[in-house]
């Protein structure tokens, strides 16, 4: 029972979560979840199990984060590893692995994890370079292990992160396919709990 409370406490030390985050008292009132799956398999994380991918889209503020940091924390107390980064940060981190010669030894650190959580999709676009080897990444994952997006940008909008139509295509096509996409069209959450008056 104690190596089982220890492994957990290594699973999320190792996810390198923001802050840690659950579903408790978490609202999908203005969440709009396809047919293809249940808020139970969001919250058990199930879908990691068949290695499928989520997109949660909307704008800054709705939630989207919170559910992904939610889902990572309860893959770890099953026992999964699990990766959350936001995506300028991974960007600048393959660069730095790829000009020190480390690269491989970086994506093999990805390899283990059974879920990667890119935060932050598209906040800012990405060099030439930052991108191939952002869809080395993508296409690595393809497939064989579960991938989470948080983005604020439309699908029609990631030419402009990615400065490439064949790149963005590649990767929208390996993400789009065995996923779901959820649309976060609440307001904002923080703007709303703000002490600040409008």
């Amino acid at each position: 029972m104690n190596r089982e409370i220890i492994r957990k406490k290594r699973l999320l030390k190792n996810a390198e979560f923001d802050v840690i985050k659950t579903f408790q008292d978490y609202s999908f009132d203005n969440i709009e979840i396809p047919k293809s799956i249940s808020i139970e398999t969001i919250q058990k994380a199930s879908f990691i199990g068949n290695k499928e991918n989520l997109i949660l889209y909307g704008a800054v503020g709705t939630g989207k984060t919170h559910m992904a940091t939610a889902i990572g924390v309860q893959a770890c107390n099953q026992g999964k590893e699990v990766k959350f980064i936001r995506t300028a940060s991974l960007v600048n981190q393959l660069s730095e692995a790829k000009a020190s010669g480390s690269l491989k030894k970086y994506i093999k650190k990805i390899q283990n994890c059974e879920l990667l959580i890119f935060d932050e999709w598209g906040y800012v676009p990405f060099e030439k370079e930052g991108a191939q080897l952002l869809l080395q990444i993508i296409s690595e994952c393809y497939e064989k292990r579960s991938v989470i997006i948080t983005t604020n940008l439309q699908f029609s909008q990631w030419n402009g992160i990615f400065y490439d139509e064949k790149m963005t295509s590649a990767i929208i096509d390996r993400l789009i396919h065995h996923s779901h996409l959820l649309i976060f069209d609440g307001p904002s959450y923080r703007l709303k709990h703000s002490t600040i008056n409008c």
